[in-house]
């Protein structure tokens, strides 16, 4: 007996120690997280520095000082984790980017987006994914599988969603931010969806049936994400129109709103879906809709809230990349080929200058030949921002690369760590060099954003500031302050090439008149006798 409580009392002690050293960790990285912030506020003027850059900064030095303490053995707190970073990290980013984004200038060019997020995608996996075959081959890097040099091309199409948002403001370059980080939530999307197929199908017998499965899975995930992304704010919005849980209690509607969103994402994980479309979504028709119906508290804590989430999620993240790149176990596996670790990063990230370059300027090409003002078209300057914007890599990239060249997070293979090891040095290159490059080339290559931005942040809430078309960059409104009189063009040249004169008209009527009556919105807001909403809705009428 006194052996058995022996036992017990020591399994105690180590289980405390255990739970010690996990609350040691986390008391380090919520301090390293407060010093991100009070950093990046002291740096917010600066033209080259941003938060995510600081905080990836701040990681890599972290890691430093956690190896040389550690005597070699770790360089991180915490353990990279793909659950971690698309089941708690990647929901509340991609969210807030969807209820935050400028949904007519968005959707004004959705077709554009989608041609690059989808189309350009392929383009830029095609081209990664051969060179990979072709220069990897020759290396004699290891056993990598034709499934391996595919899942190459998806990983390195991953656009970085997160850094975009911090490099680009959605006020000073209107058009840029709606083109590249549109394009970067499809293209996070695509790529993902990509890396399923390529893991799920058998590719050691391709057939063109295989080929016809695969378009047919993308376009079926493409549009059921979508919807359930809708349905679910649609949902969301008719509870709270229809219950009105500001009567009450303010905080039940904060929190449902909260809960369903991230619902929608937790739903498409369960039915094997494209998981970010779904959030992104969500958000678009919650803001449009339920955003409107619960109280002006609500509001504003809701508003705030999905940011605060947001931000503090984007710094856990490039904390957390910073840290786990120092990785030992990983580069201890080719400290005596150096040289070959080198070659594979930089043939990689020439493939990715080669494959966003591949379908940027074609495709601007192409759309701009279906604009017949000059306003209109997307010029050379505009086409390299949009270029360059893009060519960061981050935490997307690295956890499709942990889920196909590891496991548990840890490699024994020569090939999967040199793998592993280049996305790295490829992440943190584009992310640190490409970002700090991106501000200063926003300002060389277009001076005229910032007396755009002035023009729009001086009428807030005018509807001017709302219609100003995306790819006009500002020109429609020195026309309508002039005595000009623009030519229309015909009606297929409008609904091809400005369909916000036609198809938003229409969907403008559709939505006064069916939707916005049971699901809510600005001027449906619920009436109810003293209530916050009681002085608005009289106010409207």
């Amino acid at each position: 007996m006194a052996v058995d409580a022996g036992a017990f009392i020591t399994r105690l002690g180590m289980v405390t120690t255990s739970d010690h050293s996990s609350v040691v960790s986390m008391n380090l990285f919520v301090a390293l997280i407060c010093a991100c912030i009070v950093v990046g506020h002291l740096l917010e003027e600066n033209r080259w520095m941003n938060e995510s850059i600081t905080a990836l900064a701040i990681g890599l030095c972290t890691g430093i000082v956690i190896l040389l303490t550690t005597g070699g053995k770790s360089s991180h707190l915490l353990v990279f984790s793909e659950d971690l970073f698309f089941i708690y990290l990647l929901p509340p980013i991609i969210f807030n980017a969807g209820f935050q984004v400028k949904k007519k200038q968005f959707f004004r060019n959705f077709m554009t987006i989608m041609l690059f997020g989808a189309i350009g995608t392929l383009i830029s996996f095609a081209i990664i994914s051969l060179g990979a075959i072709h220069f990897f081959q020759k290396m004699n890097i290891g056993s990598l599988k034709i499934g391996d040099f595919l899942a190459i091309g998806a990983i390195f199409s991953a656009t970085d969603s997160v850094c975009t948002l911090q490099v680009l403001n959605q006020d000073e370059t209107p058009l840029l931010y709606s083109l590249v980080f549109g394009e970067s939530v499809v293209n996070d999307a695509t790529s993902v969806v990509l890396f399923n197929a390529i893991q799920s199908f058998d590719l050691s017998h391709f057939s063109s049936s295989i080929a016809l499965q695969f378009v047919g899975n993308f376009f079926y995930l493409f549009i059921t994400s979508t919807l359930l992304g809708a349905f679910t704010g649609l949902l969301s919005a008719y509870m709270i129109k229809r219950l009105y849980f500001g009567r009450h209690s303010t905080d039940r509607e904060v929190a449902l709103m909260i809960l369903m969103a991230y619902l929608s994402y937790m739903l498409a994980e369960l039915f094997y879906l494209s998981a970010i479309l779904t959030v992104f979504f969500c958000g678009i028709v919650m803001s449009h809709y339920t955003w409107h119906n619960v109280t002006e508290s609500s509001r504003v804590t809701t508003k705030h809230a999905f940011a605060t989430l947001s931000f503090g999620a984007e710094i856990f993240l490039f904390l957390y990349v910073g840290m786990d790149a120092l990785d030992i176990e990983k580069w201890r596996f080719i400290s005596d080929s150096p040289g070959k670790s080198v070659g594979v990063s930089s043939i990689l990230l020439g493939l990715v200058l080669a494959g966003r370059a591949a379908f940027v300027f074609p495709l601007s090409f192409l759309l701009n030949l279906a604009k017949k003002s000059p306003h209109e078209k997307v010029n050379f300057n505009q086409q390299v921002t949009i270029w360059w914007a893009g060519l960061m890599r981050g935490a997307v990239s690295m956890a499709l690369a942990y889920n196909q060249f590891t496991r548990s997070g840890h490699t024994q293979l020569l090939g999967n760590a040199l793998m592993i090891t280049s996305t790295i040095t490829v992440v943190l290159f584009s992310t640190v060099v490409f970002g700090l490059i991106t501000k200063p080339l926003v300002r060389i290559l277009l001076p005229q954003s910032k007396q755009n931005a002035s023009m729009i942040a001086s009428e807030p809430s005018s509807p001017k500031s709302f219609t100003l078309p995306l790819l006009s960059n500002g020109h429609d409104l020195e026309t309508d302050k002039g005595s000009q009189q623009v030519p229309r063009p015909t009606s297929l040249r409008m609904l091809l090439s400005t369909p916000s004169h036609t198809v938003h008209h229409y969907w403008r009527r559709f939505d006064n008149a069916f939707m916005r009556p049971v699901f809510g919105g600005r001027g449906f807001v619920p009436f109810v006798p003293g209530s916050p909403t009681e002085q608005e809705d009289v106010q409207w009428h």
